[in-house]
C-alpha cells in the first residue's frame, strides 16, 4: 500500500510541473488562438536561468528564492518580445503560418541555448530548507517534491481568482470570446495579448526552475515536456484552465502508474488516451467551456 502511495505522490508531482506549463499553453491558446510550440522552449530557457540565477545567490539564504523570482521574470520579458516582434504580425494570418514560426522559435532557442550554456547537463540545487525528506508510510520522500505537489493547487487557485474574480481577467475572457467587440469597447487588445502572452511564458518558466532541482537541465529539455503539455490541453480540452488541471492529473498517473504495467510501451498509454478523447471527445473532457 505505501508503494502505490508513494507512486500515487510521484504521478501528482508530475501532474503539478506539467499543469504549470500546459496552463500557460492554454491560457495563451483561449486567448490569443495560437498554439505556441515554443512554449516548451521557454520551459527550458526557465530552467537555465534559474541554474545562471543561482550561481550568483548560492550563497544567500533566499539564494533559490530569489533565483527562482528572476527566473521566471527574465522569462516573461523574453516571452513578451516574442509575442510583439514575432507572433503579432501572424495573428491573422492562417494557423499554418503560426505552427511553422513556433516550431522554427524552438530551433533558433535551442540553438542559443547550446551556444550560450553549452550542451553539458546543469544541476540546480534545492533550496536548503526543502533539502530533506518526510516520511510517508515509513518511507522517505523528498520535501521538494512535497512542494510542488502542494504549490500545484496554489498556482491554479491564483489563475482562477486571476480570470474569473478581477477586472483583467473579465478583459481576458472577454478578449478569449470577441476581440473585436473587445477592441470596439476601448480595451486595448493587443497590450492584453502580450500581458497574456509574458503569463504563460511566467508559467512555462516557473515549471522548468522548479524542476532543475529533480530533472538535469539539458538543451532540448523542452522537446520532451512539450508533447505532454500538448496531450494535456488535448485531453482536457483546449483553451480551458480547468480542463489543463484535470488533463495534468490523468496524465500524470498514466505516466505513474503506467511504467508499473508495462514498462516498455509505458509512453503509448498517454496516446492511446489522446487517440480515444479525439474520437470520441474532440473537445476535450470539460468540453467547450472556455477560460
Amino acid at each position: 500500500m505505501a508503494f502505490f502511495f508513494i507512486q500515487f505522490l510521484n504521478g501528482l508531482n508530475y501532474a503539478m510541473v506539467l499543469f504549470l506549463i500546459s496552463s500557460g499553453l492554454s491560457l495563451v491558446f483561449g486567448v490569443l488562438g495560437v498554439l505556441n510550440f515554443a512554449h516548451g522552449s521557454l520551459y527550458m530557457l526557465g530552467a537555465y536561468s534559474a541554474f545562471t540565477f543561482l550561481q550568483y545567490f548560492q550563497n544567500l539564504s533566499m539564494g533559490f528564492w530569489l533565483a527562482l523570482l528572476l527566473s521566471v521574470l527574465s522569462v516573461g520579458i523574453i516571452g513578451g518580445i516574442i509575442e510583439i516582434v514575432f507572433l503579432r504580425p501572424v495573428y491573422r494570418r492562417p494557423h499554418a503560418y503560426q505552427l511553422l514560426l513556433t516550431y522554427g522559435l524552438i530551433l533558433i532557442l535551442d540553438d542559443l541555448v547550446k551556444m550560450t550554456w553549452g550542451t553539458d547537463y546543469k544541476v540546480v540545487l534545492k533550496p536548503q530548507v526543502l533539502s530533506g525528506s518526510v516520511k510517508i508510510f515509513g518511507d522517505a520522500y523528498p520535501a521538494y517534491d512535497l512542494f510542488i505537489i502542494f504549490l500545484g493547487p496554489l498556482v491554479a487557485l491564483g489563475l482562477w481568482v486571476l480570470v474569473y474574480k478581477t477586472k483583467l481577467g473579465m478583459f481576458i475572457r472577454a478578449a478569449s470570446l470577441d476581440r473585436e467587440i473587445t477592441d470596439a469597447l476601448g480595451i486595448n487588445v493587443p497590450a492584453l495579448f502580450t500581458l497574456v502572452f509574458i503569463l504563460g511564458s511566467c508559467l512555462a518558466a516557473l515549471g522548468g526552475a522548479l524542476v532543475g532541482p529533480i530533472r538535469t537541465v539539458s538543451p532540448g529539455m523542452g522537446i520532451n515536456i512539450i508533447i505532454d503539455a500538448f496531450v494535456v490541453v488535448i485531453v482536457g480540452g483546449l483553451g480551458n484552465l480547468q480542463g489543463a488541471f484535470l488533463g495534468s492529473l490523468i496524465i500524470g498517473q498514466l505516466e505513474s502508474f503506467g511504467i508499473l504495467i508495462i514498462p516498455r510501451f509505458n509512453i503509448a498509454f498517454i496516446f492511446i488516451l489522446t487517440a480515444i478523447i479525439l474520437i470520441t471527445r474532440p473537445q476535450g473532457l470539460v468540453g467547450k467551456a472556455r477560460i
